[in-house]
């Protein structure tokens, strides 16, 4: 079984913060996910019709 390792600097993972090494790493990860670095890509448009239902509380 090969050893993990951190996805931000790469390092063997350490079991209290899995799956990063240490907190610093795993602040940084938390820290891309809030200045909106990770994305999923959505093919939806804001005018789609069954959106702009939902929001406007029709569906």
């Amino acid at each position: 079984m090969s050893e993990s390792t951190c996805p931000i600097c790469h390092r063997p993972t350490d079991p209290r913060f899995r799956p990063f090494c240490s907190r610093h790493c795993a602040d940084v990860d938390l820290g891309r996910w809030f200045n909106g670095s990770y994305r999923v890509p959505s093919f939806r448009q804001d005018n789609d019709e069954e959106q702009n239902e939902y929001h406007d509380g029709e569906g």
